[in-house]
């Protein structure tokens, strides 16, 4: 149950970092408290602040970074009272890991690429437990059973690199709650994962923090998680506490324009019509001096409705047989052999996408979901042959890609472009922007000169929101969002007619989400783009949309327009992606508080 004195409680915490550009204030005097039994989420923007602040608790500020003021006054189980800035570090390490764990945002740097899963989690154990290896051994895959780990013994023999990133984040989950520690903190620990396991890997820490009376201090961006795991909100902007309270109160009676602007970004589940997402600029702006400025609601209500998709009229080029498809996949099976042996003979296959059909008319937006694993990003690259298909047609205007040689293929990516999900992996580090836009025009041999290429870049810059000075960055010099939008200039030089967006939005702050999902409506309306979007996250499906395919083991399992799919799914898988969403509606909300109430008296 909750103390009255906090577990941890946090004053005046400032952390800077300095360069030869300057110093810049992180952190910014913040305060608050967490008590044993509760969940704290801090909300904000990349930038706000949220995991330097996570980190600075932790004491893993590196230079140029350091905590220049404040205490954390934490009541260790070890040594009494401490402050965990003033604590030396020999303590401080017999704390991490122990009484204080944390669920890093990245798990592939955070694991350790030598050494196996199991080995890694183990070392926890033998580390702070005093249990021997055997013992430590059947405590890790016990808590990869209950991270949902498929094939638990076999994943703690196995290196980072040979699971998947859902995988890697909850071995990073079962390493945190290894010791059943006294404060969990979880920086964006779901963002990878779609959401039936999210779900789980939610369900996981409120049994932590329940059972062990652990308190949880959770990092996120995904406010729709943070409605139904939190008991507080504290809302982070520039490095400062811009408003804290109860999850209820924040999330129907919010006071500050960032606050107001964080929900409304949000794609939602009850909204019927399609229109333009608003922005927190929508709500706020700074004057000269930084002081923030609330707008009038008008300006952000008087937004014109954008239809994502005329549904009537992709109805109406269905059932006309005349009307040609842009995009037709027949019976496609992708097949990857299993090997065994000395020999390496293949032994059975794993099948990928197992017999596939679907079509796509122009300007339509089809969107595919479906857990981890189901096929989804395999069948995104086979339709450009980045992944070759082991049966079945691939037709493209008539034309069959699956049977096009490397020229013929070359010069099909022209009219059927893609956009990863991981923006900072697909640009060159070596190209400024402008180079990473101008460069496909080069290979397709388009704009007739590098003067007219410049100025066709610079316009799509403009078209994504940037500026004519981006020209000459590097991609380590923007934002995620920014890298973003770099990838959709990219992407639009050859003029398109059919984009993949592979989770392209899944890992973006929720405002610069509503900013490129904005975006790729406005360009479909203007260009006529068809998109295949492939996303685990279902509200940005049903906003996107306008079908929705349902995949699951390798198959299409159902098909159907975004209102129908939610209100009437035909099938008991599509139903528990649904019920899996997190809402973040009031009703969800005060439901979610009551559970977590009867959870804390043992009647869940």
């Amino acid at each position: 149950m909750i103390t009255p004195t906090p577990i941890l409680q946090i004053s005046g915490l400032e952390t800077v970092f300095s360069t030869h550009r300057g110093t810049t204030r992180a952190v910014d005097k913040i305060s608050f408290e967490v008590y044993r039994g509760e969940t704290v989420a801090i909300v904000g923007e990349s930038g706000s602040g949220k995991s330097v602040t996570a980190l600075s608790v932790m004491r893993l500020i590196n230079p140029p970074g350091q905590i220049a003021a404040g205490l954390a006054i934490f009541q260790s189980e070890k040594y009494g009272q401490v402050d965990l800035f003033q604590l030396p570090e020999k303590q401080m390490q017999q704390l991490r890991g122990n009484e204080i764990s944390m669920i890093f945002q990245e798990p592939q740097s955070s694991l350790n690429p030598v050494y196996t899963c199991g080995k890694q989690v183990a070392e926890v154990l033998l580390l702070h437990t005093g249990i021997s290896k055997k013992e430590a051994r059947t405590r890790t895959i016990q808590l990869f059973e209950k991270a949902r780990l498929p094939r638990p013994e076999k994943i703690f023999d196995a290196y980072p690199h040979e699971i998947s990133g859902g995988q890697q984040q909850r071995v990073m989950i079962a390493m945190a709650m290894a010791c059943e520690p006294a404060i969990l903190i979880a920086d964006e620990p779901t963002t990878a994962l779609d959401v039936t396991v999210q779900a789980r890997m939610l369900q996981l820490i409120d049994e932590l923090r329940v059972k062990g009376n652990t308190a949880v201090l959770f990092i996120t961006h995904d406010l729709g998680v943070v409605a139904e795991i939190a008991d507080r909100i504290l809302v982070m902007y520039k490095g400062k506490l811009v408003e804290q309270g109860a999850v209820l109160d924040i999330f129907t009676n919010p006071q500050h324009p960032y606050t107001k602007g964080l929900l409304a970004c949000r794609p939602k589940l009850s909204a019927k019509a399609q229109s333009i997402l608003p922005t927190v600029s929508d709500f706020m702006e700074e004057d000269a001096l930084g002081h923030i400025i609330e707008k009038k609601k008008q300006v952000y209500e008087l937004k014109l409705p954008n239809v994502a998709g005329d549904v009537t009229g992709i109805k109406h080029r269905q059932e006309n047989k005349q009307t040609p498809t842009l995009l037709q996949v027949k019976d496609l099976k992708i097949y990857f052999p299993i090997k065994k042996g000395l020999f390496a003979r293949t032994t059975d296959y794993v099948k990928a996408v197992d017999g596939i059909s679907f079509d796509v008319y122009p300007g339509e937006t089809i969107g595919l979901v479906g857990e981890s694993g189901c096929g989804k990003t395999t069948l995104g690259r086979a339709l450009l042959r980045v992944v070759e298909p082991t049966e079945g047609s691939i037709l493209f205007e008539g034309r069959d890609i699956a049977k096009m040689n490397a020229e013929e293929l070359r010069k099909s990516r022209r009219d059927f472009q893609m956009i990863f999900q991981d923006p900072y992996a697909s640009l060159n580090p070596m190209y400024t922007a402008g180079e990473a836009i101008m460069e496909p025009m080069r290979v397709h041999k388009l704009c007739g000169s590098d003067k007219e290429r410049r100025a066709k870049t610079m316009e799509l810059l403009e078209k994504v929101g940037l500026m004519p000075e981006h020209f000459h960055r590097y991609p380590h010099e923007f934002s995620g969002g920014q890298r973003q939008r770099i990838c959709i200039a990219r992407a639009l030089a050859l003029q398109p007619k059919c984009i993949i967006c592979d989770e392209s939005v899944s890992a973006l702050d929720v405002s610069v989400q509503a900013q490129v999902l904005n975006l790729l409506n406005q360009l479909k309306q203007e260009f006529g783009i068809a998109y295949i979007f492939i996303t685990h996250d279902l509200s940005v499906a049903k906003y996107m949309s306008d079908r929705i395919l349902v995949m699951s083991k390798g198959r299409i399992i159902e098909t159907s327009t975004p209102e129908q799919l939610y209100l009437h799914p035909q099938q008991a898988y599509t139903r528990t992606l649904i019920d899996a969403i997190p809402k973040g509606e009031p009703e969800d909300i005060v439901a979610a508080q009551e559970k977590r109430e009867q959870m804390k008296l043992g009647e869940v």
